[in-house]
């Protein structure tokens, strides 16, 4: 159930154009720089008018950055998404466009003469170049039904894109005489995956000759007739293809299974198009589990990427492999580094490979020499840096904390010295202020340390008592990090007066394998004691009121606020479960991506009744007695939307005070702006009726 970063799918969930042609749209973009807060407390209104950072490029002559920001219109609905360009030597940002079409995926041209991205503003999504001063701005492809990524070849010959293509037929086709019959028919898997039915259209990577003097109409799909999706369904993006630096071959990702095979799998592969020969290889063949982003060096020698070793554990290490291709040895560089790794970059010699990885509750950016193998640690402090791309002097790379969104940085290498180029929110956190983040060391019922974060109130007043909220966490191996959230957003809880207690508990990334992987079949085990042990320990504080205690959390967090509630004896006043797993038994076989729980509850309930089953929340039902919302999304298939009803119902039945908040439109996230504010008015109305 683990997510990667949804801030694309945000930005193109919320994709406006008009229609027709090349004309100009005049009707302007939307930002929120002259906004004044009312009180210097985040509130849901502030946090939604935050910009938000999209793409980063960075120039091929290494001297500019162009990037995007996005702005949500309340009134409206909807977001605007802008392009900047940064010289990284004055660090003065321009704002190059500014429409009321949005611009995202934004990239170099290869040649650094042009500034390309994509835009629906001639109806659909299209690619689009214009100068970096922003001038000469035209549509360069008129792909039928739209393009959903591109990336050009080093040489600027051709062009790789991304679109959807039909393979399959609707019901209409097999019974064109019922032209009005709605419905489906499915004999396999994975006929719905996230948030969509399969619409019998599968992504694949075409290339075709770039002539900037005439627009890309068409292309060769290398993938024709295949039943798969290049790059991988729902996330993927072009960080999963990648050109040779001669532009004569081509790596991509997919996971080439069907059905049922593709439920219960991770095993996507790293596969090589050749163009001269119009032949694909596979070069992971043998390698079970998921194998994502490949990036060659710059000589074109090897081939490195990220790769998990067993099939079916999505929560598996992610390692750092790396491709000789003329002798096809691979060599793990992570074998001993007890960590996962992201975001790879190579150096400009090929020597070594930047990279991110999480430990102790922060994601930070390391160094891995090729050439003797060693990996360095090369940035500390109190925040996430999400990416990172090497410049030669310098490192660029974004940044996060739990009391900022994202910024570009540049990092001096000799000096190890950061500068926020950006500053994106400075009009709004200059009149913010946040409240303390601590990061606390906890000993466990099995006597290992935990590390948990205590965020405070603005203005926190230690000889006043306070309500506390114990987080938890979702994934259930997705790590509480120097994360910036539009929706669990901890310095907005600690705003509303909250003390918030985040307890990386056991399953948690960061602190090792061993540490991570315990959670696996022990769903209502040391995990849950772990969540005790932490708001019993911070309650114990003189500020804290012990007895006026909520427990809070999404998708298995919302697992571990049903669980708490049948579990608790008497320590919380209040829960809030978004999107939450009520009942195992029906979450086995109503979920999409079967491997998952295969992996987490060791099979199906018909043939582990005892094994994992019993630790299923409804089972405890019967010792429920505290105020519940529930939360969730209609078009949520990972946890269908029934969960969440099913225990709203169950809490009804049982005279329990209880609401339902539920979203018709959104997935196991909530995306739109006003649906966002709605659900931060309701978590905390309901929080202050019971702990207030």
């Amino acid at each position: 159930m683990r997510y990667s970063s949804f801030l694309s799918v945000f930005i193109i969930l919320l994709v406006y154009g008009c229609s027709g042609g090349q004309s100009v749209d005049t009707r302007p973009t939307f930002d929120t720089r002259d906004i004044k807060l009312i009180g210097n407390h985040l509130t849901p209104e502030a946090l939604w008018s935050f910009g938000r950072l999209g793409s980063v490029s960075l120039s091929p002559d290494k001297k500019s950055v162009a990037y995007t920001v996005s702005f949500s219109n309340i009134s409206e609905n909807r977001s605007y998404s802008d392009v900047y360009i940064i010289e990284l030597e004055d660090g003065t940002p321009l704002q190059i466009t500014k429409t009321y079409a949005n611009e995202f995926d934004v990239t170099w041209r290869p040649d650094g003469k042009k500034i390309n991205f994509l835009s629906s503003e001639s109806g659909s999504v299209q690619l689009w170049e214009m100068n970096p001063d922003g001038t000469d701005r035209k549509q360069i492809s008129d792909i039928e039904g739209g393009i959903t990524g591109y990336k050009f070849s080093p040489s600027m010959r051709n062009v790789a894109y991304s679109k959807p293509v039909k393979i399959g037929q609707t019901v209409q086709e097999l019974y064109p005489d019922l032209p009005l019959a709605n419905a489906r028919i499915d004999n396999d898997l994975m006929y719905r995956h996230w948030d969509s039915w399969h619409d019998y259209h599968y992504s694949h990577i075409f290339i075709t000759p770039y002539d900037e003097n005439s627009k890309i109409k068409g292309g060769v799909d290398i993938m024709n007739g295949e039943p798969f999706d290049a790059p991988l369904k729902p996330f993927g993006g072009m960080e999963q293809v990648d050109w040779s630096p001669c532009g004569l071959k081509l790596v991509y990702t997919s996971k080439k299974l069907k059905g049922l095979e593709y439920a219960v799998s991770t095993n996507s592969d790293i596969y090589l198009y050749d163009l001269n020969t119009g032949e694909t290889r596979n070069l992971t063949t043998g390698m079970p589990g998921y194998d994502l982003n490949p990036l060659f060096s710059p000589d074109g020698s090897l081939l490195a990427w990220e790769s998990m070793a067993r099939d079916g554990y999505e929560a598996d290490k992610n390692r750092l492999t790396v491709m000789n291709l003329e002798t096809a040895k691979i060599i793990d560089y992570t074998a001993d580094f007890d960590q996962n790794v992201s975001h790879l970059c190579w150096d400009n010699d090929g020597d070594f490979i930047w990279f991110i990885s999480n430990q102790y509750g922060t994601e930070q950016i390391y160094l891995l020499n090729v050439l003797n193998g060693s990996i360095n640690r090369v940035t500390e402090g109190l925040h996430n840096f999400n990416s990172v791309i090497h410049t030669g002097e310098s490192l660029i790379a974004t940044r996060v904390s739990m009391s900022a969104p994202a910024d570009i940085y540049k990092i001096t290498l000799k000096t190890g010295s950061s500068q926020n180029l950006t500053n994106i929110n400075k009009h709004l956190s200059d009149q913010l202020t946040m409240g303390e983040v601590e990061a606390r060391w906890i000993t466990t019922t099995d006597n290992k340390q935990m590390l948990t974060w205590v965020i405070y109130p603005p203005d926190f007043d230690p000889t006043k008592k306070y309500p506390a909220i114990l987080y938890c966490q979702g994934g259930p191996q997705s790590g509480i990090s120097q994360y910036w959230s539009y929706r669990w957003n901890f310095q907005m809880m600690a705003a509303n007066g909250y003390i918030v207690v985040a307890p990386n508990r056991r399953g948690l990334p960061g602190f090792g394998q061993e540490w991570n992987e315990q959670i696996s079949g022990d769903y209502g085990g040391q995990n849950l004691k772990d969540l005790l042990t932490a708001i019993d320990e911070v309650a114990k504080e003189p500020f804290v009121d012990e007895t006026r205690l909520g427990a809070v959390g999404a998708s298995y967090g919302g697992y571990s606020v049903y669980w708490l509630a049948g579990n608790h004896n008497k320590r919380f006043k209040a829960f809030i479960s978004h999107c939450g797993v009520f009942n195992q038994d029906m979450m086995y076989t109503t979920t999409e991506e079967m491997f998952f729980v295969n992996w987490d509850l060791g099979g199906p309930y018909w043939e582990l009744p005892e094994k994992t089953y019993h630790f299923s929340p409804h089972r405890f039902v019967g010792n429920w007695d505290t105020p519940l919302l529930v939360i969730h999304g209609g078009k949520d298939f990972r946890i269908p939307y029934t969960q969440g009803m099913g225990a709203f119902n169950s809490a009804k039945m049982k005279g329990i005070p209880a609401r339902f908040l539920f979203f018709p439109e959104e997935n196991h996230w909530v995306l739109t702006p006003q649906n966002g504010i709605l659900w931060q008015r309701e978590f905390f109305r309901w929080l202050d009726q019971w702990l207030k």
